[in-house]
This record gives structure tokens, C-alpha cells and sequence, in this order.
């Protein structure tokens, strides 16, 4: 179509606005959520919680506090470097296949993403699904059933439930970014 002068602010815009945080908080979901989600119902299966209360230690404080907090950090880390890569996968398609000057896929780049509107919005989003999948997947494992099903149903109902809301906020947050 001749549009391949704007390839760099079509890669751009896409990754920093909702390809970067969203894939990324999505990947983690399956991937951290469900762990911490198992984990965390594992330790309630074998007593491991009624152990820590039996202790006076607070098993929010010891074992959920620490799993939500690594997540608001890991995942806008992760957004981050998901949009680096995928900045330079454009780079590499555009100028590379495409015969693209790399000079005018950097500066329409460039000139596309405005620090304000685009690069906050993808933080503040990062940090709002890290903090979605941190509480849904610690809330799943810590009220899980005592059984190898409720460990199981635990970590499936994690994935689900925090996916379906990175999808809602995803909406919400871009709605109301604009007005």
C-alpha cells in the first residue's frame, strides 16, 4: 500500500499502547499467576498456612505480600522488555526484508511515540495488571480447597479469572485515558 514510511510508528504505537503490556501481563498470567496460584494452595493443602498461624506468623505478611510485590515489579520490567524486542524486531523486518531506510522506521519511531500518552500509559497499565494477576493469583491459592482438585481448580480458575480481567482493565484504562 506505500505505507511502509509509517511502519515504525505502526510498530510503535501498537507495542507501547496494548501489544507490550497486555501480551506480556497475558504470558505471565499463564505462566507466574498459575505457579503462584499452585504454590500458595499447595502450602494450604499440606497445612503449610495452619503451620505458619499455628507459629503467630502472618501468612499474608510471609507468603502472599512477598509474591504480589515481586509481580508489581517483574511485570512492567517485562512490558518493557517485550516492547524493546519487539521495536527491534520491526527494525529488523522493516529494513532487512522489506528494504526499509533505518533511518525512517527509527524517526517515524521516534515521532510517533509521545512520552506523556503512550509510554505512561503502558507503565501505568503494566503496573495495573501486575497488581490484577498478583491478588487474583494469591487470593485463588490461599482459598483453595484442601484437595490435589482444589489445587488444580485453583490454578486453572487463576489463569481464567485474571486474563478475562487484563482484558476488561485493558478496555477500561484505554477508555479513559482519552478523555
Amino acid at each position: 500500500f506505500g505505507a511502509t514510511g509509517s511502519l515504525g510508528a505502526v510498530v510503535g504505537l501498537s507495542l507501547v499502547r496494548e501489544l507490550g503490556p497486555v501480551l506480556t501481563a497475558l504470558l505471565v498470567t499463564g505462566r507466574a499467576g498459575s505457579a503462584m496460584a499452585a504454590e500458595i494452595a499447595s502450602m494450604v493443602t499440606t497445612g503449610q498456612i495452619d503451620g505458619l498461624r499455628m507459629m503467630s506468623v502472618d501468612p499474608i505478611d510471609f507468603v502472599v505480600a512477598p509474591k504480589a510485590l515481586a509481580m508489581l515489579f517483574a511485570l512492567p520490567m517485562l512490558a518493557a522488555l517485550f516492547v524493546v524486542f519487539g521495536f527491534f524486531g520491526g527494525y529488523v523486518v522493516g529494513v532487512e526484508l522489506l528494504g526499509l531506510d533505518g533511518g525512517m522506521y527509527l524517526s517515524s519511531l521516534e515521532g510517533s511515540i509521545d512520552f506523556q500518552d503512550d509510554v505512561a500509559q503502558s507503565l501505568v497499565k503494566s503496573l495495573v495488571f501486575a497488581a490484577l494477576v498478583g491478588i487474583i493469583a494469591t487470593y485463588r491459592g490461599f482459598h483453595a480447597e484442601p484437595t490435589s482438585a482444589g489445587v488444580s481448580a485453583a490454578t486453572t480458575s487463576t489463569v481464567v479469572v485474571a486474563s478475562l480481567a487484563i482484558l476488561l482493565f485493558d478496555y477500561v484504562i484505554t477508555a479513559l485515558w482519552s478523555v
